[in-house]
């Protein structure tokens, strides 16, 4: 805490929707339904691919790992977002604050790191599907995982640290509906061209180095997948997709926000940005790798008759056969 002492901001106020005040309730309602829709998609991921021994894959394994950080990423943003769409007074305190921005960029900055695990996955899998076995092994699987979610750190430390140990000597409205790195970064009373570079050093190495890695691998995906014949071509082109669809959503979002002057954030373009980010895409994740996937809806289809069969006996099941 000593690091904020020479500040006489102590508490900031979330801006948010505040410019459309009719709107308020509509809003919340229509978040408060999607986020609805963005647990309980994810969480049954998590279930269905954790019980579910046909699912046990390395692919699967992946994606139970990325709902996990859809929870966490939205539990940090949304419940604030729709309290501050009720009340009138939409405070929070200067450490809250530190915290939703330290929490924010550990979890982007894993999601990256993940994304890119992924796509190596299907990389592999479709490339190099003889040796798929021996190389994405349950040991490789989980170090990719655990060097994704342990990438975090250092880079929320660094930045949450060196931006809160700025003055910030008012104004404190934060022209955004979460503690975001630019709009917060501008309130700072002091020059903050150093941590701008720093910021874009970050981007480099944690958001488009590892798009770029993304980008090779699925035009050798791509590539592989226009030599096989039509059927089983069709079926891994639909998985490529999917998993790029996120990643084009993921990664555009980020570059637009991060890889660029503080002095050019838009209140209006940005905020509809991190929307769609924070709001929407996670609720597009389970649709998108789940709706058509004939593993997991199988294995759905499998856990609600075994459901059925356990509180109404007796009951057969053709299952399996």
């Amino acid at each position: 805490m000593s690091m904020w002492n020479h500040t006489t901001v102590t508490e900031f106020i979330l801006v948010g929707f505040s410019n459309y005040p009719n709107l308020q309730v509509p809003l919340f309602l229509i978040f408060l339904g999607v986020y609805t829709i963005t647990l309980t998609g994810n969480m049954l991921i998590i279930l269905v691919t954790s019980i579910d021994p046909s699912l046990h894959s390395p692919m699967y394994f992946f994606l139970r790992n990325l709902a996990t950080l859809e929870i966490g990423f939205t539990l940090v943003i949304v419940p604030k977002m729709l309290i501050n769409l009720l009340v009138e007074n939409k405070i929070i305190s200067f450490a809250g604050c530190a915290s939703q921005l330290y929490l924010l960029s550990y979890f982007g900055t894993t999601e990256c790191c993940l994304l890119t695990a992924m796509a190596y996955d299907r990389y592999v899998a479709i490339c190099n599907p003889l040796r798929y076995p021996d190389i994405m092994t349950r040991r490789a699987c989980f170090q990719l995982a655990g060097a994704s979610w342990f990438s975090g750190f250092p880079v929320a430390t660094v930045q949450m640290m060196w931006i809160f140990s700025l003055p910030f000597c008012g104004p404190n409205q934060v022209n955004h509906f979460f503690c975001d790195i630019p709009p917060v970064m501008e309130l700072a009373c002091a020059d903050t061209s150093l941590l701008e570079i720093e910021a874009l050093i970050a981007t480099v190495l944690f958001i488009m180095f590892p798009f770029l890695l993304i980008l090779v691998s699925y035009m050798w995906i791509i590539t592989t997948i226009l030599r096989m014949p039509l059927e089983e071509g069709r079926h891994k082109a639909f998985s490529t997709w999917s998993h790029l669809t996120i990643v084009l959503l993921y990664y555009g979002r980020s570059i637009f926000t991060y890889a660029r002057p503080i002095s050019s954030y838009s209140l209006d373009s940005d905020r509809l940005i991190s929307m769609l980010y924070s709001i929407v895409t996670p609720m597009l994740n389970p649709m998108i790798y789940t709706l058509r996937n004939k593993d997991v809806k199988g294995a759905l289809r499998k856990w609600q008759i075994s459901t059925h069969c356990t509180f109404i006996p007796p009951c057969t099941s053709s299952w399996g056969t």
